[in-house]
């Protein structure tokens, strides 16, 4: 057996502790029973290197596709290009207003203990200005994900790698073909940059970006496929409209939903089963059929990041039936314990 299994086996029996064993051995039966796995990674996972143990996890094939705000699509890239100059503070709740503005006038930014140098992302923004102004002249549309792969692809990229290509999680996604939707993708520095390129070039140059509408019908498209279920009009509908939930009941396999954090990474692709059911009336879609969320949110004040899953039944989310696991902790201990489990470190 393995290290990491024989530990948690061993001392993972009760509370956070026992939850977060039996979602790992949730989603190892989920995936051997057929299913595919999303995973959504919210908050600074991507700066925190989460990518040394996803990449692992994404080429054993437990994950089949990922969902990220545009700071974690952008932030494992800076890392593969750059980490060796970022700046590590180990006392980083100790710092001044005069410290936070002398690492501001180095062109430092600060994530928590990890200060990410400037120089990175404006060496990014100029191999995206060349692609977008490519774009923008023969009319190319594309998601953000899809920019970001053309760059790490590019043969003079590689010898700014300052880590090796199998810590980072977007080269093993990029290997295996996985889709990333990223909703909100203006919330980000590439996403600023973006709009900044645009208002140089002129209102038209916002066509080149799809953006969260059609990453949605993307992602639909995504998870019927993966249900083994058609798209476009070969699909079961109500009588009426406004149905709240499938009447069809069909064999197949199913989609898992592995949450890291809350907020716009969790909430956006979720919502995709009770569009396609409630709003499309495609009643043969199955809820999803797996649910674990990491999160140091609590149950309060009406936040969806400390929304307790069996909320998500009365939006259409989940059936009641759906393993779930809420896990209040922190992602950046929990998650590599659960991913080392699936890949028996």
């Amino acid at each position: 057996m393995s290290t990491v299994r024989a530990f948690m086996e061993r001392h993972y029996l009760h509370y956070n502790a026992r939850e977060t064993l039996a979602a790992a051995k949730a989603w190892e039966a989920h995936v051997e029973a057929g299913g595919k796995m999303m995973v959504t990674l919210a908050g600074a996972m991507s700066t925190a290197r989460i990518g040394r143990i996803l990449g692992r996890l994404i080429k054993k094939g437990y994950v089949h596709a990922i969902t990220c705000t545009g700071a974690n699509l952008e932030e494992d890239v800076f890392n593969l290009v750059a980490a060796n100059d970022y700046k590590i503070i180990a006392d980083w709740r100790s710092l001044s207003t005069a410290d936070e503005q002398k690492l501001y006038d180095q062109g430092y930014n600060r994530v928590t203990d990890t200060c990410i140098p400037e120089t990175v992302m404006r060496h990014i923004e100029k191999r995206m200005y060349a692609i977008w102004d490519r774009s923008l002249a023969s009319g190319e549309r594309h998601f953000p994900f899809e920019w970001f792969r053309e760059i790490m692809k590019q043969p003079d990229l590689k010898k700014h790698f300052q880590i090796p290509t199998s810590d980072s999680w977007m080269y093993a996604a990029m290997e295996k073909g996985l889709p990333i939707f990223t909703p909100g993708w203006e919330d980000s520095t590439l996403g600023n940059m973006f709009s900044g390129w645009c208002m140089k070039r002129g209102v038209e140059a916002h066509t080149m970006l799809r953006g969260g509408t059609e990453s949605m019908v993307m992602l639909a498209h995504w998870y019927r496929a993966n249900c083994g279920l058609p798209n476009g009009g070969a699909v079961a509908k109500t009588k009426k409209g406004g149905k709240r939930g499938g009447k069809v009941k069909l064999e197949h396999p199913s989609v898992g939903f592995f949450q890291i954090g809350g907020g716009i990474a969790g909430d956006f692709p979720i919502c995709a089963v009770p569009m396609m059911v409630q709003d499309l009336e495609w009643e043969d879609t199955p809820f999803w059929g797996y649910f674990c969320q990491i999160s140091d949110a609590v149950t309060s004040y009406g936040g969806y990041s400390g929304a307790v899953p069996n909320e998500k039944i009365t939006w259409g989310k989940l059936d009641g039936k759906t393993p779930k696991f809420m896990i209040q902790s922190d992602a950046t201990i929990v998650a590599p314990l659960i991913f080392g489990y699936l890949l028996k470190d």
